[in-house]
């Protein structure tokens, strides 16, 4: 299943860095920037959390909240969060419900074996829960500008 631009966003509840929970139904009012990458501390994911933790007080100022989504645990997310300064929400979908939601656990291939895997994806949902925007396959330098002035212009 994929989610497309006009629809709504699946509703989510899953733990988060440094205890609790985050819930779509708890952002209702605020735009959502939901970005789903591979894996804590691997290159890529590294630097797209920090460029987001850097962005964050902007993204806030527009209405913003961020939330990352990686299939690692709580306790990875908070060594990622505590190694990189990170400011961003980071959710744990171990079980892996949120990225089938959102379609971006797919076949990925690599030296020429197929598995399956996140694929790197951001939604922007605005404030009433609705699927604004929808990048897939990211490549991370200009992404977090190009997310930011998508929020700007909701």
């Amino acid at each position: 299943m994929s989610v497309e631009p006009g629809q709504p966003a699946p509703d989510f509840t899953m733990p988060r860095d440094g205890g609790g929970t985050v819930a779509l139904s708890d952002l209702k009012g605020r735009k959502v920037v939901l970005y789903f990458y591979p894996k804590d501390d691997t290159s890529g994911c590294t630097k797209e959390a920090i460029g987001f933790s850097e962005k964050l007080a902007e993204f806030d100022a527009a209405g913003a909240t961020v939330v990352g989504v990686s299939k690692d645990s709580v306790a990875k997310h908070d060594k990622f969060v505590a190694k990189h300064d990170l400011k961003v929400i980071l959710g744990s979908d171990e079980d892996g419900a949120v990225c089938d939601a959102y379609g971006t656990w797919v076949e990925k291939s690599m030296y020429g074996k197929a598995y399956m895997g996140i694929e790197r994806a951001t939604f922007l949902i605005d404030e009433r829960g609705t699927v604004r925007e929808a990048w897939r396959k990211v490549k991370v330098p200009g992404h977090v500008d190009a997310v930011l002035d998508a929020v700007r212009a909701l």
